[in-house]
């Protein structure tokens, strides 16, 4: 079995659960969520597909991630591996990171209680805060670079810019929804209210990014432990090169 479908069932276990959650926490008996039979399939034609395809995409992205740390923890075992570096401004760039979805979370919450102001501003501080997070990535690569830890000078440099690079790419993808609903969020209040989903799946996303980094943050600062025990995981699951 291959790494990169252990982790494809992973994520569509995550999406069934999910799926499977929606029903359980469903309250029909409750007025408040008591819609008519136009709206429920409104709601199931709009919002449901939207969100079933994020988590189809977070599912994914898993795989993707999940394939490249795999490889990291194989190539760690080969006797001339050297970790890289780990700059220190990366523990700021966390928790500039932990903040932005923080941020994300409070616009949500603020959206759902349809307070147009609070969910403006969250929106702002979240996407204001991820480009810090992302500004401070290109000082740690720049940093790196000025002391000769370039991408070509060993395989753990290599890994821990592609790792790095990757986590932004992702990030950036997340912007260019974020900077339409900041957009379509100062176009009016009402506009506010229908991107109340937007803002949904921009937190879902923004919270998994927050996920992914803080395991790839893990691995690369610990190391050699930390690849070690995952490259032995692997062998004893008959995963990977012998």
């Amino acid at each position: 079995m291959s790494v990169a479908f252990m982790f494809a069932l992973v994520g569509a276990g995550l999406l069934g659960w999910w799926l499977f959650a929606r029903q359980l926490t469903a309250k029909p008996w409750d007025p408040v969520q008591r819609v008519s039979d136009d709206d429920f399939a409104g709601a199931m034609a709009s919002a449901s597909p939207q969100k079933v395809g994020l988590w189809l995409l977070l599912a994914v992205i898993t795989s993707l991630f999940g394939l490249l740390i795999s490889a990291y923890a194989m190539r760690i075992g080969v006797p001339d591996w050297r970790p890289a570096a780990i700059p220190p401004v990366l523990w700021l760039n966390t928790a500039v990171l932990a903040a932005s979805s923080v941020a994300f979370e409070w616009s949500r919450r603020s959206a759902a209680r349809r307070n147009v102001q609070a969910a403006r501003a969250g929106l702002l501080a979240a996407g204001v805060l991820a480009i810090v997070f992302i500004a401070g990535q290109l000082e740690a690569w720049q940093q790196l670079r000025a002391s000769g830890q370039l991408p070509s000078a060993n395989i753990g440099n290599a890994f821990f810019y592609l790792m790095t690079g990757l986590h932004v790419v992702h990030l950036l993808g997340g912007l260019t929804v974020w900077s339409r609903t900041v957009a379509r969020a100062w176009s009016g209040s009402a506009r506010m209210e229908g991107d109340r989903l937007t803002v949904e799946l921009c937190a879902t996303y923004w919270h998994f990014l927050l996920i992914v980094w803080l395991v790839l943050f893990g691995i690369l600062l610990s190391g050699t432990t930390t690849a070690f025990l995952w490259h032995d995981i692997c062998s004893a699951l008959g995963i990977g090169p012998h």
